[in-house]
């Protein structure tokens, strides 16, 4: 098949399958702000049992880097596409069976105990996706990867626009009381038809090129990153983590604190889903932007613009100007921390360990967006909000240390092939030899 027709179909796969990964993931981390806390800690004081209900969003990501361990471990060693439809089954079938539990109020701490275990699946699976759904892109066309490999980063937004919109239309259809009692469950349900649909596609994209021609059986990708690659891991994770900080700042602490500042509910999910859509194009044209300019610079901006952004975010809120507030830190500024993250973790690593270094590098920093509500709620009930910018613009600037210490990825080659990969639009085709790759 022309590899122009399996970059389309890699791209669009990567896609789709990030939306349904992320609607799943995402799903659970507005209702975590909005329902869980009275659904399933009803016997809490009410900022106690959202503390509780961060508590087991947190577990997701907790999860994340075992989920990239043992997913990348595998992708490495067998293949991508194999992993990737594992990870979405165990996402959909989790999902699923979260809108079948029990509350509190019939089983008692079972519910929570429950919840928390499938979490800790959903954590798992989304760990394994997200680095096996970029090598899908970025290793079928390694130029312009970061336009190419951002499609995969855009899915999580849109995952969040699909699973406000399933909560926001659920609640508005059959009202408050109803919503609690039973109508949260309804988005989680939906997750069986849209994993047929993601299973579909995904079954029609080939294994990438790059990983056909440059397999290593019998390898370790694990010890290999940890043993050869420790600065480089270290420097990813540095690299991700403001971003992930004010991924869940913005789209999990700003909703529940909006709440409580006196905002609706109905309003702070219609702001959410506006700003979730603007910012797949934010994602998309920054990452692209890195293509043009590199890596650092556009991660750099976002990272300074964020920390600035942070003192100026809760007095916004305080005032009535949520939408004004996620649409700038959603959809204009983080784009730039995250969008370019896909394509730079998927340069820093060699073929034969990439999925588990990309993936342990993105899982470890992502572990900032499980922790980050529970911090800063903790922090609020403690002093209120006037700390947590400076708790911001510090990840910040480890970000900022970090970029600046890594090298530039984008002229990297994946395939041995350096010169071949520099132009625009040349596609990844198998090297003739094994060359060393950066």
């Amino acid at each position: 098949m022309a590899p122009t027709t399996q970059l389309r179909r890699a791209v669009a796969s990567s896609f789709l399958g990030s939306v349904i990964e992320y609607y799943d993931f995402l799903l659970y981390a507005t209702a975590s702000a909005v329902v869980f806390n009275k659904v399933f800690f009803s016997s809490l004081d009410p900022l106690v049992g959202t503390i509780a209900s961060f508590g087991t969003f947190a577990t997701g990501y907790l999860a994340r880097p075992l989920g990239g361990i043992l997913f990348g471990h595998y992708g490495d060693l067998l293949g991508r596409k194999k992993m990737l439809v594992l990870s979405m089954s165990l996402m959909g079938v989790a999902s699923f069976l979260i809108g079948l539990l029990p509350t509190y109020a019939q089983v008692g701490w079972l519910a929570p105990a429950g919840l928390i275990l499938l979490r800790v699946v959903q954590g798992i699976s989304v760990g394994g996706e997200w680095g096996g759904a970029v090598l899908m892109s970025a290793e079928h066309a390694t130029s312009r990867r970061g336009l190419w490999a951002s499609f995969t980063n855009a899915g999580a937004p849109c995952g969040m626009v699909l699973s406000t919109a399933a909560l926001t239309g659920t609640a508005a259809l059959v009202g408050e009381q109803a919503f609690l009692d039973w109508g949260w469950r309804v988005p989680f349900l939906l997750s069986v038809v849209l994993l047929g649909i993601g299973l579909f596609v995904r079954m029609k994209v080939e294994e990438t090129p790059v990983f056909k021609a440059d397999r290593k059986p019998g390898s370790m990708p694990l010890a290999d990153v940890l043993r050869n690659h420790p600065r480089t891991l270290l420097l990813a994770i540095g690299v991700g983590l403001s971003a992930f900080v004010a991924q869940s700042t913005l789209t999990t602490f700003v909703l529940a604190y909006g709440v409580q500042a006196g905002n609706s509910r109905q309003m702070i999910l219609n702001a959410l889903t506006l700003s979730s859509a603007l910012a797949v194009i934010g994602i998309i044209g920054w990452s692209a932007m890195s293509d043009r300019v590199g890596r650092r610079p556009v991660v750099l901006v976002g990272a300074v613009l964020m920390a600035a952004f942070g003192f100026v975010l809760f007095p916004m809120v305080d005032n009535g100007f949520i939408v004004i507030a996620l649409v700038l830190g959603q959809a204009v500024i983080h784009p730039m921390m995250y969008g370019p993250l896909a394509a730079l973790y998927s340069e820093l690593f060699n073929t034969g360990s990439r999925y588990t270094g990309a993936s342990l590098g993105y899982q470890l920093a992502g572990l900032g967006a499980g922790l980050a509500p529970l911090l800063f709620a903790q922090v609020q009930k403690s002093s209120g909000t006037g700390a947590i910018p400076f708790i911001l613009a510090a990840f910040c600037l480890l970000t900022v240390i970090c970029t600046v210490t890594l090298h530039e990825t984008s002229r990297t080659s994946l395939t041995g092939d350096r010169n071949a990969e520099r132009g625009t639009g040349q596609l990844a085709t198998p090297p003739s030899t094994h060359g060393t790759e950066a």
